[in-house]
């Protein structure tokens, strides 16, 4: 079992309602063993995908049509700002890389908080030279 819990004065409290009724299922009175990590800030999370879907919807029809998708478009930025392993493809008989994973279990805040950083240079640096970045982060608020 894995639950979100968050740290008060009066104890561990679960975060959502699905943490929620996980933590119903523990008998009372019983010991548990708890591995405990600072979990990754969900909206935070929810930024960067905002800030890579609001970049996507800036890019004309052409870009988009060569990354065909924005999965396709968030990977290669991921890629470009250092977030990759190399890997030898023998059927294109080359060194390529691909990006890491993102996911929650791979990295911790620091970790994600540098790869935004570094995507966001990405982004002003390639795909949105023309973009003021003042104007792009009000437009992301409300995206």
């Amino acid at each position: 079992m894995e639950i979100l819990l968050l740290n008060t004065l009066e104890g561990l409290k679960p975060c959502y309602d699905a943490d929620f009724d996980e933590k119903k299922k523990l008998k009372l009175g019983s010991t548990y063993k708890a591995n405990i990590k600072l979990y990754r800030n969900i909206d935070f999370h929810r930024k960067y995908f905002k800030l890579i879907n609001l970049a996507w919807e800036y890019q004309n029809e052409a870009v988009q049509r060569h990354f065909k998708t924005v999965e396709g478009f968030r990977k290669t930025v991921e890629v470009a700002s250092g977030h990759c392993e190399t890997y030898y493809n023998k059927d294109l008989k080359s060194w390529v890389d691909a990006p890491k994973s993102i996911a929650f279990d791979k990295m911790d805040n620091g970790e994600f908080q540098d790869l935004y950083s570094r995507v966001k240079e990405v982004l002003f640096a390639v795909f949105l030279k023309n973009i003021s970045e003042e104007e792009f982060m009000k437009n992301l608020v409300n995206f």
